[in-house]
């Protein structure tokens, strides 16, 4: 025990939120690891996942409404982590924050049962799952021409095209193979109403 609040200590409390924010992202959706000793990212699946999707930046936007509450998250999962261990019997690597210190597959697991119904805490687990799938899944904290030209990762994955060179979505084919309605006279050629 005393290992681990010396090592606790010389981390940087911000540095340690980060790192287990990370995994939590990385836990939702699972990516690659960004360089070999990579920790909070478990290396679970092959390319980029919440983590390279931005999903510390979109979790920290002040637009989700819950980046004042970052860091308790933080702390409260890494409890929910200490208590897991100690349960299933895991000796936490006291170099990195509790739940980073856990294997993908129990990280996991710990998320499973705080998501479950029943939870006390299940509705923070659920919302900040749902942000870290946000990132991933929509790039909501970045402009999407940009994310696209950048490499999004879930936007790519899911096959979002480009725009086109004004930065204009156009589509070639029709959604229901067919034209439905005749443009209006009055439509601009941006699309917008006269």
């Amino acid at each position: 025990m005393q290992r681990e609040e010396a090592a606790a200590r010389t981390r940087d409390a911000a540095d340690d939120a980060s790192l287990t924010l990370e995994a939590y992202a990385d836990t939702i959706v699972p990516g690659e690891k960004r360089w070999p000793g990579d920790r909070a990212v478990a290396g679970a699946a092959p390319g980029g996942g919440a983590v390279a999707a931005g999903a510390l930046e979109l979790l920290r936007w002040d637009a989700t409404g819950i980046s004042d509450g970052l860091d308790d998250l933080a702390r409260r999962v890494n409890e929910h982590a200490r208590a897991y261990a100690e349960e299933v019997g895991l000796e936490l690597d006291p170099e990195v924050p509790p739940f980073v210190a856990l294997e993908f597959e129990d990280r996991t697991e710990l998320v499973a049962r705080l998501t479950r119904p029943g939870h006390p805490e299940k509705e923070f687990w659920v919302l900040l799952s749902l942000f870290c799938t946000m990132a991933f899944d929509s790039a909501a904290h970045l402009h999407t021409a940009d994310a696209l030209r950048d490499g999004h990762p879930g936007l790519a994955a899911m096959g979002i095209t480009r725009p086109d060179a004004d930065g204009l979505w156009r589509f070639q084919n029709f959604g229901y193979g067919r034209e439905l309605a005749r443009l209006h006279p009055s439509t601009t050629p941006s699309g917008s109403p006269a």
